[in-house]
């Protein structure tokens, strides 16, 4: 018996990489899967692949920055499988440069694959999943880019703007039975080909399995977990982080209002020595000594 024995999974993005690891272990766990990859070819390798293993699975190319794409994919899951109880918003693009050199084209293709179509992939699902009355599960795939990340402003405005929208949906989606989180999975893919440290330079990754981020995923789509929705994990190789949600933190409170002469006498002092570092490998924070213009040449 597995864990998600019964389940019918969608998986966009599922052809290579980490995609292709979530659909290998959902399938494990006893769930049947849409295999979903613009590359038609690796999208039915994949299928073949869970099949060989005693699984069901379908390939599909349904576009998930397209509306009708991404109802195709859901439609393809009830008439494979009849019903969608999971879907795994996992594709992704990056077009990544520095911000004053990235075009506008870079950045409405990273916006479209990844926010877009998180949101009309879950909403599809989530529309059929009411019509069926059943719930059902819906995850997101983050990043820590949305921590900042060196020459990735699209990507991490993407991840942020999913992080957002899957603690909304999940208050709005709960009454349905609907419960929606996210991971930001680790794994050597294509992808990570493209990390940049700090010091905007290119830096060789330890190989991480893709496939581990699939236990944790499996947990979170199995009716064990029925009481988690709203929240992020990070996960893959060794760990399984609970993200912090978002939160006010340090704060000043002044009776009557702030003045200009307020904050000059107090923010230094109360806030300054707490601001927090920035980025994924959160170094020391780096503006302390002021954020100027260039000297004039």
């Amino acid at each position: 018996m597995g864990i998600l024995d019964g389940k019918a999974a969608v998986v966009t993005g599922a052809g290579r990489g980490i995609g292709k690891g979530h659909a290998l272990q959902l399938a494990k766990a006893g769930a049947s899967v849409v295999v979903n990859d613009i590359d038609e070819a690796v999208a039915a390798e994949v299928a073949a692949e869970i099949e060989a293993l005693g699984g069901k699975a379908i390939g599909n190319t349904g576009n998930v920055g397209d509306k009708s794409g991404a109802n195709s994919i859901v439609s393809a899951c009830v008439e494979a499988f009849g019903k969608i109880d999971i879907m795994m918003a996992n594709a992704g693009i990056a077009r990544d440069r520095t911000f004053l050199k990235m075009s506008e084209e870079d950045f409405d293709a990273v916006i479209n694959i990844h926010v877009k179509g998180t949101f009309l992939c879950h909403q599809g699902a989530a529309l059929q999943m009411k019509a069926q009355g059943t719930g059902g599960c819906l995850i997101s795939t983050v990043s820590a880019a949305h921590f900042g990340n060196f020459g990735q402003t699209n990507y991490a405005g993407a991840k942020g703007a999913i992080a957002s929208m899957t603690y909304t949906m999940a208050l709005e989606l709960a009454r349905y039975g609907i419960r929606v989180n996210a991971i930001s999975p680790s794994g050597t893919t294509r992808m990570s080909d493209t990390y940049v440290g700090p010091d905007g330079k290119k830096h060789p990754m330890p190989y991480i399995d893709p496939e581990l981020n699939g236990p944790v995923l499996a947990y979170l789509c199995s009716d064990e977990a029925n009481y988690i929705s709203g929240q992020i994990f990070g996960t893959g190789g060794e760990r399984i982080s609970l993200l912090s949600q978002p939160r006010y933190g340090h704060t000043l409170i002044m009776p009557g209002g702030w003045t200009i002469e307020g904050v000059q006498n107090n923010f230094k002092s109360n806030l300054g020595n707490k601001l927090e570092p920035i980025g994924i490998t959160k170094p020391p924070y780096p503006f302390a000594e002021g954020i100027n213009p260039p000297e004039p040449k």
